[in-house]
């Protein structure tokens, strides 16, 4: 633990240095990776790092061209304490959990739900610099680019490689793993693919179950003054905003936290049928 505790301080101070964290984000960062190194080791951490790094790089990317867009969204590019523990805490709890009971099907999920915050991240960072109009998920409705629960073809595609991008990352720590019971004792390469396959499907599925919330259950906004639609309460303006739609209680914090869930339960349902048929 106290291990884990050092090095997580590491990265987080260089995410915060870096801009990609506020205060309470950093101690964020801190706590969630020193449970997940102390708790699954350092597999799982580099698991962890990978999303933090490319979702980090890829929220600098552009970032004057997505400037105008700031305001459509509940938070900026620095995330704060509630961000952190939307996008790893499920991952920590499952973590946590494996440190007691190091069942197969607890990584599985973990994959799972890293899987799906990176994909929703990538897809969100760089699906509104598509040059074609966005589109509501659930009816195929042109919006404003950053309208929440809106998808493009750009946007989805980049979904799929975040996704991929941590189930090959997976992939490589199973096949040099010597833990043969997170293989189900199945070959390594033939459970690897399954497990590229699954994981990947898993964490764009689970992004595309964010945008499905945003689009119905998330908690949206308006300002008369400005005459914009926003996820927050209170508009860059300075202006308190009024519900027009969704759940108040539900925010953007907690969809990227229950679509982590969802993924991540997707990947264990998909790494059973797998163990069960190999």
């Amino acid at each position: 633990m106290l291990l884990g505790l050092f090095f997580s301080a590491i990265i987080a101070a260089l995410g915060y240095a870096r801009g990609s964290l506020s205060h309470s984000g950093a101690v964020g960062a801190w706590i969630v990776g020193g449970i997940i190194f102390a708790s699954g080791g350092i597999g799982w951490a580099i698991l962890l790092v990978a999303f933090f790094i490319s979702s980090s790089a890829l929220s600098h990317y552009r970032a004057r061209a997505k400037e105008p867009l700031a305001e459509k969204f509940q938070k900026g590019h620095r995330r704060d304490f509630a961000q952190v523990i939307a996008n790893g805490g499920w991952g920590a709890l499952i973590a946590l959990a494996y440190s007691f009971n190091s069942h197969p099907l607890l990584f599985a999920a973990y994959l799972g739900a890293l899987a799906t915050v990176n994909a929703d991240t990538w897809a969100t960072e760089l699906g509104v610099l598509s040059k074609s109009p966005p589109r509501m998920i659930i009816n195929g409705k042109i919006v404003a680019t950053g309208t929440s629960g809106a998808i493009t073809l750009l946007g989805t595609f980049v979904a799929l490689c975040g996704a991929g991008f941590i189930a090959m990352i997976g992939f490589v720590f199973l096949f040099i793993s010597f833990d043969f019971q997170l293989f189900f004792f199945t070959p390594r390469l033939a459970l690897g693919a399954g497990q590229l396959s699954v994981v990947t499907l898993a964490g764009f599925l689970g992004a595309l179950f964010d945008s499905f919330l945003g689009a119905t259950v998330q908690a949206i906004y308006f300002c008369d003054y400005d005459q914009t639609e926003t996820e927050a309460r209170v508009h860059r303006c300075g202006r308190a905003t009024r519900l027009v739609r969704g759940a108040r209680w539900l925010d953007n914090d907690a969809v990227n936290f229950s679509a982590s869930v969802f993924g991540s339960a997707l990947a264990v349902i998909g790494y059973w049928v797998i163990g069960n048929l190999l």
